[in-house]
């Protein structure tokens, strides 16, 4: 997940696409930031079909991307490019600890972006009210 306006990134492994626990461990998550969420944009994966049940539950729009549309989510591409700096395609993700993932999340959370006026989304996260997430 990535808020559009900070930048700011939370990886979870998930060991699974069932939606039920995709749609529990989102709203586990973003409850756990304490602020309100404003909208949540995903693709059309199976793994978000219970979206009535996060947007009820987060009180929160929630939307999808056009398939084959990735321009619509390009907050959410540009940091999947980052995080393949780290994990190259075809990393096997089991062999993946939840550890090495917030190493990850760690480094890019606090490293300066220039869409951010070389703050962090650390910094910028931090100063604002509401998130707007992108899966």
């Amino acid at each position: 997940m990535v808020d559009r306006t900070s930048r700011i990134a939370r990886f979870i492994k998930v060991n699974t696409r069932k939606s039920d626990i995709v749609s529990a461990v989102i709203i586990e998550q973003l409850r756990a930031l304490n602020r309100p969420v404003h909208s949540l944009t995903s693709d059309n994966g199976k793994e978000f079909s219970q979206y009535q049940t996060m947007a009820k539950e987060l009180g929160t729009d929630f939307y999808f991307a056009h398939p084959y549309s990735s321009w619509e989510r390009g907050t959410n591409e540009n940091t999947n490019g980052l995080l393949r700096r780290f994990f190259p395609k075809g990393t096997d993700f089991d062999k993946v600890t939840q550890e090495e993932i917030d190493w990850v999340v760690d480094k890019l959370n606090n490293r300066p972006r220039k869409c951010l006026g070389f703050r962090t989304p650390n910094e910028v996260f931090w100063e604002i009210k509401t998130v707007a997430l992108t899966t």
